[in-house]
């Protein structure tokens, strides 16, 4: 399952920050949490910029809630099981939304609700995996390579629901746990120049 370390990204944001605060021109601005831990982090220079947000909208995923799930709570450490991460700069940009949830139903019962959900925006791959969430952002040139999709790691017992390109695609990650399931909704868009995120 999708493991979103969102402390971990904003250490690395806030490193990332210490070299940016080197050039000029360059803003950082940190908003808080009310228990003090990091909410939202955006980093701007004149060569690109880095915004992490762990308040995320559904909405911002392109899928529907499966019926009764929740989202997973924080872990012991206090860290959120969301993301909504932007990086751009040199004419390129990644943009990573992903929700974790649980549910009491098993994963046949999500498997077939977001098949369905998914075939808006296309065929669906249906991969069957042993690794955590796999996912194949290319930031390359339109022009060149593959943009198909495909499962990167064959055989295991959770599955990955995509559909779109490398450059555009919609995941859906569903494994077993306990008597129900956790599963994570993840939408992933690079772009080169001629784009927006």
């Amino acid at each position: 399952m999708l493991k979103i370390e969102s402390q971990l990204a904003l250490v690395s944001v806030l490193g990332v920050a210490t070299v940016v605060t080197l050039l000029p021109s360059c803003s950082i601005n940190v908003k808080k949490e009310k228990s003090g831990r990091d909410q939202e982090v955006d980093i701007r220079t004149p060569i690109g910029g880095i915004h992490v947000n762990k308040d995320v909208d559904v909405a911002d995923v392109g899928l529907a809630v499966y019926p009764g799930a929740r989202l997973k709570p924080k872990d012991a450490s206090g860290d959120n099981k969301s993301a909504n991460v932007n990086i751009s700069g040199f004419g390129y940009g990644i943009r990573v939304v992903a929700l974790e949830y649980e549910s009491d139903d098993p994963p046949d019962k999500l498997i077939s609700f977001y098949r369905d959900q998914l075939k808006k925006y296309g065929s669906v791959l249906v991969c069957h995996t042993s690794a955590h969430l796999d996912v194949n952002a290319d930031m390359k040139d339109l022009d060149h390579g593959s943009h198909e999709l495909t499962c990167d790691s064959r055989g295991g017992d959770n599955i990955e629901l995509k559909v779109g390109t490398k450059e555009n695609q919609h995941i859906v990650a569903v494994e077993s746990e306990g008597k129900g399931s956790s599963f994570s909704l993840v939408y992933v868009r690079t772009h080169g120049k001629q784009a927006d995120i």
